[in-house]
């Protein structure tokens, strides 16, 4: 009997079906798979010995070699086949749900602290009659520097460093853009009157926002918020910011005891400019001096820019950070953990109310 012989053959057949069967694996059943139908492999090595035979053995021979690569090839798919189908029973067992268990309840979502208190500051300001302005955080050289009367050679630049993109625009390092884009929308849309010497109405705004500069601390984040204010009119002075803010400081922090002080400082689109700081009567800070925004008498020439007369329109202006705020009035200590995304940390703010 030669090794292709139907007997021969059909216990090869024999063979490969029982190692498929133990085979227990996908990579146990390549292993199989390659001892007998590989470069190497029984039946690739019968079909090499044909070589030498005649053409009508080669025939006959060739038929039968054939089929049992046929019957092999079978076996062998019919085992990949009940491998897969194994697998995925298993997988399905262990990812199986009970339907009858009870459903697992959403937890109910609540506002960042950050926007509890921009709503907060929205809602004290718009009681004075301050409109919100919103506007593009990616903005001009102009409108972020040259029109708040800091020129490209301004000293004051460099402590707004920044993030710029192509054709000469920047991330926003303040919201006091918007302060120049509402006045000059608002100054073209009275220009009639303007032009035939009547008063027009006064400019009273707030513009709250996300603002970006290079930098990185426990008090300090790449992208922070802001609240600029503006109110221009014919006589508004300086006594007015006091009054105004004070105010403000006061309903924010429910606190009628809480003690400010203006503080002289330089800001180049305010003069005279006032850092303000605020002194709490009680609790953990009381006793301590705490800076919580900057403000001034709008400069002359950014009121210009604005297209009004500074002879005849005079106003303040203020700058402060909700994000700073927002640490003193729920006692966090690290600016970051608000941009972290912990929720432990923010759960703790679901009841607050703004």
């Amino acid at each position: 009997m030669t090794s292709s012989d139907p007997q021969d053959l059909q216990a090869l057949v024999d063979s490969a079906q029982a190692l498929f069967a133990q085979s227990a694996t996908p990579a146990d059943l390549e292993n199989a798979k390659a001892q007998f139908l590989g470069k190497a492999g029984r039946l690739t090595e019968l079909m090499k010995g044909m070589a030498s035979l005649s053409v009508e053995e080669k025939k006959t021979r060739g038929a039968a070699i054939n089929q049992a690569k046929q019957a092999i090839e079978a076996a062998l798919q019919t085992r990949r086949q009940a491998l897969a189908d194994a697998e995925l029973a298993q997988q399905l067992k262990a990812e199986s749900l009970d339907v009858t268990l009870p459903g697992r309840a959403r937890a109910r979502g609540g506002l960042h602290p950050v926007s509890l208190t921009l709503g907060r500051i929205e809602a004290i300001f718009g009681s004075m009659g301050f409109e919100v302005a919103q506007g593009p955080e990616i903005e001009t050289d102009w409108f972020n520097f040259t029109a708040l009367n800091t020129p490209q050679d301004h000293p004051a630049r460099s402590m707004h460093d920044t993030f710029y993109v192509e054709g000469g625009y920047l991330l926003r390092t303040h919201t006091s853009p918007m302060q120049i884009r509402h006045a000059v929308q608002h100054v073209k849309r009275y220009r009639a009157q303007l032009d035939a010497g009547e008063s027009m109405p006064e400019i009273r705004v707030i513009a709250p926002g996300r603002t970006y500069r290079v930098d990185s601390d426990a008090t300090h984040s790449p992208m922070f918020h802001q609240c600029e204010g503006l109110w221009i009119g014919e006589a508004v002075s300086f006594k007015d910011l006091k009054v105004v803010f004070t105010d403000f400081c006061r309903t924010f922090f429910e606190s009628d005891d809480l003690v400010l002080r203006f503080r002289p400082s330089f800001f180049p689109f305010t003069e005279p400019s006032a850092e303000v700081d605020i002194q709490f009567q009680h609790g953990p800070l009381a006793g301590r001096w705490l800076e919580v925004a900057g403000s001034g008498q709008v400069h002359p020439n950014v009121v210009r820019n604005m297209g009004l007369d500074p002879e005849r329109y005079i106003g303040f202006a203020f700058g402060m950070g909700p994000d700073r705020l927002t640490m003193l009035r729920y006692g966090v200590n690290d600016l970051r953990l608000f941009f972290d995304g912990d929720m432990r940390f923010l759960s703790q703010f679901q009841s607050a109310h703004a």
